[in-house]
């Protein structure tokens, strides 16, 4: 016999752009945003009974409206302000999701724009109704060293053929995620918190030597949770975006060598490389 299992439902990627008109210049907040709720809703599996259900409509509606009623002074509020009000609504849930991607612009003018094309910001917050769960977090930010890193003493079998480096190029395109302590959901401020993580993820990276991409994230995630007691873990998901030195042998120019300067930049298949860092429980 067939049993309904976990379920939920929503709207996704709902593109809300926030025009904060002031007197002397414009300011824009432009999200992706995606809710979900999650509950009993079983009758609306098992017998097409749609009494508890909020339509998604309602929620890309409500979704709108809060830019306005609560505004947009960060992903995290806003989703946070979205989320209590979408399970206010519907008493059958037991908690509300909502994933929020802020889009980067740089200003022109008083009232001009230009998209930046970095790394999105990104948020995930999850609303119940004794407890609140917020990550925020950001993805596509693109980093490259051109040395300080290597690779080698790797296991070798008989498939092996990639040679040890003492000196690459270490690229990837970094998802990053935070889980922040519930407790510290209430006051926050979450655009100084975002900004901290994102320099303190820059400048170890940067600084850094690296073995491995394994043990640059390791050490990323670490000065995180030295540095901001209100995050309990980081979450990492990076790409090796590989970059292989372009053999000259062959040209018949004189002269012409690659000492470490050309390389072809390979976009697949790549190593992808994800991982954890904990803050480590008390006792």
């Amino acid at each position: 016999m067939a049993v309904l299992g976990a379920n939920q439902y929503g709207k996704a990627e709902s593109r809300v752009v926030r025009i904060v008109r002031g007197a002397d210049r414009h300011e824009i907040h432009d999200l992706n945003v995606s809710t979900s709720l999650r509950g009993d809703f079983d009758a609306a599996h098992v017998d097409g009974d749609q009494s508890a259900v909020l339509p998604t409509d309602t929620q890309k509606n409500t979704a709108f409206a809060y830019a306005k009623l609560h505004g947009v002074t960060s992903p995290e509020d806003y989703a946070l302000a979205l989320g209590r009000r979408l399970l206010d609504a519907t008493p059958a849930a037991v908690s509300a999701q909502v994933r929020v991607e802020q889009y980067a612009w740089d200003r022109l003018g008083r009232h001009a724009f230009s998209r930046r094309g970095r790394d999105v910001r990104t948020c995930v917050v999850e609303v119940g109704r004794e407890t609140v769960q917020v990550t925020s977090g950001l993805q596509d930010l693109v980093l490259l060293k051109s040395t300080g890193s290597e690779f080698k003493g790797f296991l070798v079998d008989e498939f092996t053929t990639l040679a040890e480096a003492d000196d690459r190029i270490l690229a990837t395109s970094l998802t990053a995620e935070w889980r922040h302590d519930p407790d510290d959901a209430g006051d926050a401020d979450w655009n100084a918190s975002y900004s901290l993580v994102r320099d303190v993820l820059l400048s170890t990276f940067a600084t850094t030597y690296s073995r491995a991409l394994q043990e640059t994230l390791y050490l990323m995630g670490c000065a995180v949770v030295d540095t901001m007691p209100g995050i309990a873990e980081v979450r990492f998901a990076a790409p090796n975006k590989h970059h292989f030195l372009v053999d000259f042998s062959d040209f018949d120019v004189d002269g012409l060598e690659n000492n470490g300067e050309v390389f072809i930049a390979a976009d697949r298949p790549y190593g992808l490389v994800e991982c954890t860092v904990l803050r480590e429980s008390p006792g």
